[in-house]
């Protein structure tokens, strides 16, 4: 029987479980197809924006000294979410590729819709996932990166973003004035070439190859193609093309995400190399409270990089007095990041306002960036 305590923990839980209200959507899409195809990217944006404008924000912060147990049911949707993903996908490739209502076009907006899904709910749970220290957990992050073709995004993440965070060391923290679609380009080499310069020396740490067994780009490649063979076998070369399709828009809600996280923030440079520890004020902060249940708390991201090991439950809101806030949460944000001279009217304001805030001592900012270039991980 549930007891009162379990009940009041499940109410609490249950608004992060709004991304399982995305999955009829892509059924119905695959079913009806015309424009019901088109309802995921409308639910992600669209929905989720409103729904801030009528939810406000949400301020109030957990108790850090919360049990684990008391956690179980925000825990359990991103442990269930690998096999939803999983059915569904695959499903959509094996009904959509040979579905004689469906034409390509709409296929493709499918597909698009299922990117939407991969990105912003399956990428994002795996974030939360690589940072635990359970294996399972670990092992379901890397399984849901594998299905959009990212698997490297736990080695870069872990071993250089949150290192490097806010430095020209971190590729995913985009420059001032560096519009999303210069970005885009430039983070999809630069993210993979130092995560796997970083697993790399690693392992010459310890004195082994880089193709060494132990290298987990050999898993992520390994899964990466078993997806991609389960894809040819259920919907052939069309079925193929569709895993892929969604995968690349998954890739794109990420580096969406990734480039509105950081813009504009740089961390102290002290010199040889090294800078200050990273603080609140390094990450743009959102209290938006319907994108946080959707992205489980993933807005609180200036807490998140403060204290990378606490759960999406625990993540603090941090106040303008110590972290700067963007205007809107993330489906607005995402949206004017694909038009720069909006991008820019917008946040280049907020940036320079942080700089006179928390670095009045730097007046040029031209020089200091050329400065603070250290060379590059090795």
């Amino acid at each position: 029987m549930i007891t009162q305590a379990q009940m009041a923990s499940i109410s609490r839980a249950l608004p992060f479980w709004l991304s399982l209200g995305l999955v009829p959507l892509a059924v119905i899409g695959a079913l009806l197809g015309g424009w019901t195809v088109l309802l995921l990217p409308l639910a992600g944006w669209g929905l989720f924006s409103l729904l801030d404008f009528v939810t406000g924000l949400e301020t109030e912060n957990a108790d850090l000294d919360t049990p684990e147990d008391d956690l179980f049911w925000y825990r359990l949707v991103t442990l269930i979410w690998f096999p939803v993903q999983l059915a569904l996908l695959f499903w959509l490739i094996w009904y959509a590729a040979d579905a004689p209502h469906l034409s390509f076009i709409e296929k493709f907006g499918l597909f698009f819709g299922m990117g939407v899904i991969s990105g912003t709910v399956g990428i994002n749970y795996s974030h939360e996932l690589m940072h635990q220290k359970n294996r399972l957990e670990r092992w379901l992050g890397d399984l849901l990166l594998a299905m959009v073709m990212y698997g490297h995004f736990r080695s870069e993440h872990l071993l250089v973003h949150h290192r490097y965070v806010a430095t020209p060391r971190d590729p995913v923290t985009a420059r001032y004035n560096e519009g999303f679609h210069r970005f885009f380009p430039r983070v999809l080499w630069q993210c993979w070439w130092s995560a796997f310069k970083a697993e790399r020396a690693m392992l010459a740490r310890k004195g082994l190859p880089w193709h060494h067994r132990s290298n987990p780009f050999w898993r992520y490649w390994g899964l990466q193609a078993v997806f991609c063979a389960l894809a040819l076998w259920l919907g052939g070369w069309l079925g193929l093309y569709l895993f892929l399709h969604q995968a690349f828009v998954a890739v794109w809600q990420l580096e969406l995400v990734n480039y509105i996280e950081h813009y504009g923030l740089t961390r102290k440079h002290l010199g040889n190399g090294k800078y200050e520890h990273v603080l609140p004020r390094h990450s743009w902060n959102a209290a938006h409270k319907a994108s946080n249940w959707l992205l489980i708390n993933l807005q609180r991201h200036s807490d998140h990089h403060y204290k990378p090991d606490r759960r999406f439950p625990l993540l603090q809101n941090h106040t303008e007095a110590d972290a700067p806030q963007l205007p809107y949460g993330y489906p607005v944000m995402t949206l004017a990041a694909m038009v720069p001279p909006l991008w820019r009217r917008v946040m280049n304001p907020r940036v320079r306002k942080w700089r006179a805030i928390y670095y009045p001592e730097v007046t040029d900012w031209k020089a200091y960036s050329k400065a603070d270039n250290p060379m590059p991980v090795r």
